[in-house]
């Protein structure tokens, strides 16, 4: 309990931090709607989602994804967060005060997840103006639909224990945001975030059907209604939902663990 509260102290104090430096939400804001309206419009007309090639389809099956990438980019900015602070000797600072070691890791990563949440609703809103309808292709429900977006922020939070153990492994601010995205662009793009796999050659769409990223794009486009057209046996797809949960929790459990022994060893 008394780490627990620690832990909020430190969100608190980063959360306050991004209310006075507002335009940290504002470009990360920016970033996934460009992104939406680039494949929706440049791409949407050429892109088959099975035997179609109709936008509409494209939009549906495009947002599961977008949103999914969204989260997982919030890795870059919780590294170089965290380089950041140990750059100015704020961990140092912490360091001196009767806290619990996990609390200034733990607390960051909450913000960060509170930053990654007001994205995702902003996000959702652009997507539906767009274009995009939860339950397009098969009955959904607000539960569902709410429980696809809790699966989008669990990943978010696994991976921004990843873009933590990044920000305690370089030593400047720039070197973790480059550290941050250059892993993430294969990870997202050799998935089924954005095309068909089915459309893959046979080697490339076994990767992306065991990717943890596609496990949860999966499970929020059946949790939404808009399944996609996935044919593949792999066991993540069949089971996206558990498969999600499981991926994200084994990456917090290995990530946390790496992350707090990498921070007690450089502050120590």
């Amino acid at each position: 309990m008394s780490s627990m509260a620690d832990s909020l102290v430190i969100a608190r104090r980063n959360l306050i931090r991004m209310t006075r430096i507002p335009e940290m939400l504002l470009f990360g804001v920016i970033q996934p709607v460009m992104f939406v309206v680039l494949f929706t419009y440049v791409f949407g007309g050429s892109m088959q989602i099975g035997n179609t090639t109709d936008p509409t389809v494209y939009k549906n099956f495009l947002m599961a994804g977008i949103f999914a990438q969204t989260v997982t980019f919030a890795t870059a900015g919780a590294g170089a967060g965290i380089a950041d602070d140990m750059h100015k000797g704020l961990i140092d600072r912490f360091r001196s005060l009767p806290m619990a070691r996990g609390a200034v890791l733990t607390g960051r990563t909450l913000a960060d997840l509170v930053q990654t949440a007001i994205t995702l609703l902003v996000l959702a809103i652009v997507a539906l103006i767009v274009g995009w309808r939860p339950g397009s292709t098969e009955p959904t429900n607000a539960g569902k639909v709410l429980a696809g977006f809790g699966l989008l922020l669990l990943l978010g939070y696994a991976f921004t224990w990843i873009g933590a153990l990044i920000g305690l492994s370089v030593r400047t601010p720039e070197a973790a945001t480059s550290g941050g995205l250059i892993w993430l662009f294969p990870v997202t793009f050799i998935s089924n975030a954005f095309v068909d796999t089915s459309q893959m050659t046979p080697w490339l769409r076994t990767i992306a059907d065991w990717n943890p990223f596609s496990a949860t794009v999966q499970a929020c486009r059946e949790l939404f209604g808009n399944p996609g057209v996935s044919t593949s046996d792999a066991w993540p797809m069949q089971h996206s939902v558990w498969a999600s949960i499981i991926y994200s929790v084994l990456i917090v459990a290995v990530f946390r663990t790496l992350a707090v022994r990498k921070y007690r060893r450089a502050a120590s």
